[in-house]
């Protein structure tokens, strides 16, 4: 039974984890906002700042580089690209 529950809650606190960023993903609409959501979805965020009017941010999970544009009207990303 305590392997159960070690199991179940280890699942309900780590779904963020599984998550990774297409399109379709909106992260906030402030810079803060966008850092917090990549943290909790188990990236580091190297960089995060504004440019040409969007919300630009490097990040890094499991060893992948990626950047992200973020719309701050939308919430959503505008550009993703992946090293």
């Amino acid at each position: 039974m305590r392997t159960l529950t070690l199991i179940t809650l280890f699942a309900m606190t780590t779904p963020a984890l599984a998550g990774d960023l297409t399109m379709d993903t909106t992260l906030g609409t402030t810079l803060v906002d966008v850092q917090a959501k990549l943290v909790e979805m188990g990236y580091e965020v190297r960089k995060a700042e504004m440019e040409d009017g969007e919300i630009e941010v490097y990040f890094i999970k499991d060893g992948k580089m990626g950047e992200a544009y973020v719309s701050p009207e939308t919430g959503k990303i505008t550009k993703l690209e992946t090293k």
